[in-house]
């Protein structure tokens, strides 16, 4: 039994970058609207709610607002675009296109499938999370060496996401279902772990709920890089991430393996 399990986890430390490649190669024919689609909510809630809130609100936390959002508006960014990328195109390249099960009559295993794709979906919330730090950093609302040091932190969020939407995909009957996720945990999300306003706003059982999941982690871990602040519990931050990336990916390595191969 346990081998059989092992079909599910990566071969070695390298059959995953085929998968990237493969998906990197066919994302180049539609790269422009590929960014420009994950660009367009974070940009509008940036300047939205920033300049429009955001003269309302006045300073939070020590800085003004916007700065504030534009933090939040990165990991959040990184949240969606790792998202989407994996609930809709990974799944149609499972179920649809059945990519996956071309892919599993070569050397990969499962686990090289699903590393290859959460790297892919990581790195495209880099290219998410980037621009919108990009845009800050010009606007002065962002220092511009987070541009040299931060992307590992959006990478591991993009990862992290990516890898708890393949436990939606590896659940759900079909993509109608992926609906439930997004409306009752990615945009939950959004409201509760300090991307839009503090947590300490919160009230104090919310605040509880909000210290556990993982977007506040990466709000929490990427914000004081961002501002130029000191974070000392960025240890703390990075370890409930990889504990968030880790966990999912076994988790849906096997329940994938059930349905793909019994």
């Amino acid at each position: 039994m346990l081998e059989g399990y092992a079909t599910a986890m990566p071969a070695n430390a390298y059959n995953w970058i085929a998968v990237w490649r493969r998906n990197y190669l066919a994302w180049r024919k539609v790269a422009v609207a590929s960014l420009l689609g994950n660009l367009a909510d974070p940009m509008t809630n940036l300047f939205g709610l920033g300049f429009g809130l955001g003269a309302i609100v006045g300073r939070v936390e020590g800085t003004s607002y916007i700065a504030f959002l534009a933090a939040g508006m990165v990991a959040t960014s990184a949240m969606t675009s790792a998202t989407f990328e994996t609930i809709y195109a990974a799944s149609g390249r499972m179920n649809v296109q059945r990519t996956w099960q071309g892919m599993l009559c070569t050397q990969l295993t499962l686990g090289d499938i699903l590393l290859g794709e959460l790297a892919w979906a990581a790195s495209k919330a880099v290219l998410a999370g980037t621009a919108i730090a990009i845009v800050a950093a010009t606007l002065g609302y962002a220092a511009w060496s987070f541009l040299l040091y931060g992307l590992p932190a959006i990478a591991l969020s993009g990862f992290v996401f990516a890898s708890l939407a393949m436990v939606a995909v590896s659940l759900a009957p079909s993509h109608d279902y992926f609906v439930f996720y997004q409306t009752l945990i990615v945009t939950p999300m959004v409201f509760l772990c300090g991307a839009v306003f503090p947590v300490t706003q919160l009230p104090a059982a919310f605040q509880d709920v909000a210290g556990l999941l993982p977007l506040t982690q990466s709000v929490d871990l990427i914000r004081p890089m961002m501002l130029g602040h000191e974070g000392g519990s960025a240890a703390f931050h990075i370890g409930a991430l990889c504990l968030y990336a880790v966990l999912p990916f076994l988790l849906s390595a096997v329940l994938l393996r059930r349905r793909l191969m019994s």
